[in-house]
């Protein structure tokens, strides 16, 4: 079991480096988590957790509300800062060469900010030139996003005025506008309809079939088993288990009922208490 913490792990020392695990001849891992641990006061939010997720995979990160996926993933884009640990995108350490890390990854994070200001075009534009693009290679691929994504008749609208579908829409250009190594989604398909949800699907689906690797958080298990092929399954801050989507289930019938296994949740009370509901009753 990994012991808690007293103090920031600064250097890491001990860790092994992508570079080492090239030489012995394995492939490095898309992202590499070690110890990593977060509190908040007396919450701890994140346990130790080690993780490996492999290149060129669609990854799920699963588990129930507060099981802290957001904040791992929060974490792991360098968005939030451990009290310990160490993690390593594409050979490079988050928070020693953060610059290098950023140029990699592409962010969806939940509960999105957008500058509402501007319009869709206008957003890309902005994010792209920002990312240190030529302004000609930025407005090509920002026209071929906006119209895989349904979004060319409202390039021109500002961002204020977008549905949910339309603002997770815009976000996931804006992530993908670098063409990342590794694209983080935190929720992607909450709140969007059916039709923007199909369209993302399908945008992943190509960006994960080109060699690329997505990692996306949900706790919807029916979507996480129709799309991801690698799954780590959080729980109460630490990771229960990881692997090949296959494996992960086992001999259950679905990964619905080995999540409910894993978590703990088979157990829990379903409500026979709640004599007075329902019914009409009062």
């Amino acid at each position: 079991m990994a012991r808690e913490p007293e103090h920031i792990d600064q250097t890491a020392a001990s860790a092994p480096s992508a570079a080492a695990s090239t030489a012995a001849g394995d492939a490095p891992p898309a992202v590499r988590i070690e110890g990593l641990w977060k509190r908040f006061g007396e919450q701890i939010a994140v346990a130790g957790i080690d993780l490996e997720l492999p290149a060129g995979k669609f990854i799920g990160l699963v588990g129930p509300n507060g099981a802290g996926k957001t904040t791992t993933l929060s974490m792991v884009t360098g968005l939030l800062r451990p009290d310990s640990g160490r993690v390593e995108i594409g050979g490079h350490d988050v928070w020693q060469d953060p610059v290098a890390v950023k140029s990699r990854i592409g962010v969806l994070p939940e509960g999105l900010r957008l500058f509402e200001r501007l319009s869709g075009r206008e957003l890309l534009a902005y994010t792209g030139r920002l990312r240190g693009l030529p302004g000609e290679e930025v407005d090509r691929r920002a026209t071929q996003l906006l119209d895989v994504l349904d979004l060319a008749g409202s390039q021109n609208k500002l961002v204020v005025d977008y549905s949910t579908g339309m603002r997770k829409k815009i976000g996931l250009a804006a992530a993908l506008l670098h063409n990342p190594q590794v694209l983080f989604l935190d929720e992607p398909f909450e709140g969007v309809d059916p039709v923007s949800a199909q369209t993302i699907r399908g945008v992943l689906e190509r960006y994960t079939g080109s060699g690329a690797t997505v990692v996306f958080s949900s706790h919807v298990m029916e979507l996480v088993e129709s799309l991801c092929d690698w799954v780590a399954v959080m729980a109460a801050g630490r990771i229960r288990s990881q692997g090949e989507l296959a494996d992960v289930r086992g001999d259950a019938p679905s990964l619905q009922a080995a999540f409910l296994e894993l978590v703990g949740a088979n157990g829990r009370a379903s409500g026979e208490s709640l004599e007075w509901l329902g019914g009409g009753a009062r």
